[in-house]
């Protein structure tokens, strides 16, 4: 049985990825601070071939493990502007812990980047070729600086102390377990629908988001982490591009909703086009999304509609939820 590491286990990717771990038959080991994920994220996983332990990477932390995944870092902006230092300490201190390890046990480890890393891009749709265009002083800099700097720590320790380190840049990624305070659009849409609360656009809504859904993200982590030798950066995601008005159209289509939409200014540094290149996944990993848009956005608000109380006191949230469980 092969003995896995999952930092960040206990989040919305993270959960999903040791879902999956352990029906293959790992003993995953789960790391997690619980600053966004959750313990009932991975409750249905049994002690046998699961280990939850309460642990903030920025601290060193020790096991003999065969893979490690490194997840551990808030990846909305509401959650990482909340504390910049400590995320900039996860990405970078976190990083570096998990690649000592990896250096100590001989362990294979993914790192978990992300498509801010190329900012406001030059290029579109972004390859992997591509340097980025972020900065490195604004509002977002704690999270797209501390993961550039997390990729050159996974390069640094490949090339001086020979660490099986791979890295994937995950694009937009959505489904249930989403923190329903993550910020991002797909929750935020979905909840404030749900609500018959007015649907919040920063901007015109003509920026673009490219969504890919939970459970293809995690097959093409699992399928890098099985490559036998490094490729190099790969993104990860859906190359179908979506304005955030499209988005926003289709949660309320589909959750029946009447709520109208509300229109804010945009938030600085905020992309206005984001959708990876995937060449290089379909050439090396075989991979693509296979879910379409439509079925994930549904399984989501199925989610965030069974965690809303069917009575609020109030009579109207009662109306709302009888509403939306006949459109849907």
């Amino acid at each position: 049985m092969r003995r896995t590491l999952v930092t960040g286990g206990a989040g919305f990717l993270g959960s999903h990825l040791c879902t999956r771990l352990v029906e293959e038959g790992h003993h995953v080991i789960c790391l997690d601070n619980f600053f966004t994920g959750h313990p009932e994220n991975v409750a249905h996983l049994g002690p046998t071939s699961f280990d939850l332990v309460r642990h903030d990477i920025v601290e060193a932390y020790y096991a003999e493990v065969d893979e490690i995944y490194h997840l551990a870092c808030p990846a909305s902006p509401q959650h990482y502007q909340r504390n910049p230092v400590r995320t900039l300490k996860t990405a970078v201190l976190g990083t570096m812990n998990v690649l000592e390890l990896a250096q100590q046990t001989g362990a294979r480890i993914l790192i978990t980047s992300t498509s801010e890393i190329y900012g406001e891009p030059e290029i579109h749709p972004q390859r992997e070729d591509y340097w980025g265009h972020a900065n490195p002083i604004g509002k977002r800099s704690c999270y797209d600086e501390g993961k550039r700097c997390g990729e050159a720590l996974a390069i640094a320790y490949a090339q001086q102390h020979g660490v099986d380190a791979r890295i994937v840049r995950v694009f937009n990624t959505y489904g249930p377990r989403m923190h329903e305070e993550d910020g991002r659009v797909v929750s935020n849409f979905i909840n404030q629908a749900l609500r018959e609360q007015p649907l919040t656009i920063y901007g015109n809504g003509s920026q673009t988001r490219s969504l890919c859904y939970q459970s293809d993200l995690i097959a093409g982590l699992i399928s890098m982490m099985q490559l036998a030798a490094d490729p190099g950066p790969i993104n990860l995601g859906n190359p179908e591009e979506m304005s955030v008005l499209e988005i926003a159209e289709l949660v309320l289509a589909l959750t029946r909703s009447q709520s109208p939409l509300e229109y804010r200014a945009l938030p600085s540094d905020d992309p206005s086009r984001r959708r990876p290149d995937i060449t290089k996944a379909r050439m090396t990993l075989g991979w693509e999304p296979k879910v379409p848009v439509t079925l994930g956005i549904r399984e989501t608000i199925e989610y965030y509609r069974s965690r809303l109380p069917s009575v609020r006191g109030n009579g109207h949230a009662q109306r709302v939820r009888v509403a939306v469980d006949q459109g849907a």
